[in-house]
């Protein structure tokens, strides 16, 4: 038991991903190589186009590598059926995106609530978790307003509580920070932080250097490739 808690949560292993389109290859990732522990906060960063959004696809289970393996608690994962994929997806991977994607006909609890029901969670057991998500991020006290009716920066707090109210292995946030101003963007990044406090392991693809800083790890890509990771230089630095 206690040798499999030592295992990474997330293994990637010579993963890489090409697009083709009008016969012409784009080789988006180029064999990374990637551990994740369970607890982590990792960030991602580089510049546009070096593959970021293509690296938290494949993690989230939303795009399959073109060749390479990804485990997932230890589970192979990159060749699953599309079921398979979708029934881990909604119990494993909790995701925060920059766009917030709220259904916007259904209120605060609903939205948080939608996919669990997606699980054939009793109503009862439902609810005790929506509730608890939304009073973690501070926002029970608007559980029937609509998306509409709330700020950019309280529309974020209702997709983390969202994320979190399945209890996931991981979180994915890619930009949760894009679309909101400073202030409520140093909000939601003191809702991370304080989440992963807790024990959540973190995974969040960012442009922000300010926010990037605040994991205990940043990878670096470009072109494709992990080019840095600082973690592991500072700890080759302390060996040193």
């Amino acid at each position: 038991m206690s040798q499999n808690n030592k295992l990474p949560l997330i293994q990637l292993n010579a993963v890489t991903k090409v697009f083709l389109a009008d016969e012409v290859e784009t080789h988006a990732l180029s064999g990374i190589h990637l551990e994740i522990k369970k607890g982590e906060y990792l960030s991602i960063a580089g510049p546009s186009g070096c593959g970021k959004s293509t690296l938290l696809s494949i993690l989230g289970l939303l795009d399959t590598p073109s060749d390479g393996t990804y485990l997932l608690n230890s589970q192979p994962v990159q060749s699953l059926t599309l079921a398979d994929r979708a029934r881990i997806r909604n119990r494993e991977i909790g995701f925060i995106f920059q766009s917030f994607n709220l259904i916007g006909d259904l209120n605060v609890f609903e939205n948080v609530e939608l996919p669990l029901s997606y699980r054939g969670m009793a109503p009862a057991e439902r609810k005790q978790r929506v509730l608890g998500a939304l009073e973690k991020v501070g926002m029970s006290h608007r559980a029937k307003h609509l998306p509409s009716q709330l700020s950019g920066g309280q529309q974020q707090r209702v997709a983390v509580a969202r994320a979190l109210a399945g209890d996931p292995a991981v979180l994915l946030a890619d930009e949760p920070t894009g679309n909101l101003d400073s202030k409520n963007g140093e909000a939601v990044m003191d809702l991370l932080s304080a989440l992963h406090r807790e024990g959540a392991t973190i995974v969040m693809v960012t442009h922000d250097n300010r926010f990037a800083s605040r994991a205990d790890r940043t990878v670096h890509l470009f072109d494709g490739r992990i080019v840095q990771d600082q973690a592991e230089a500072s700890l080759t630095e302390t060996k040193a």
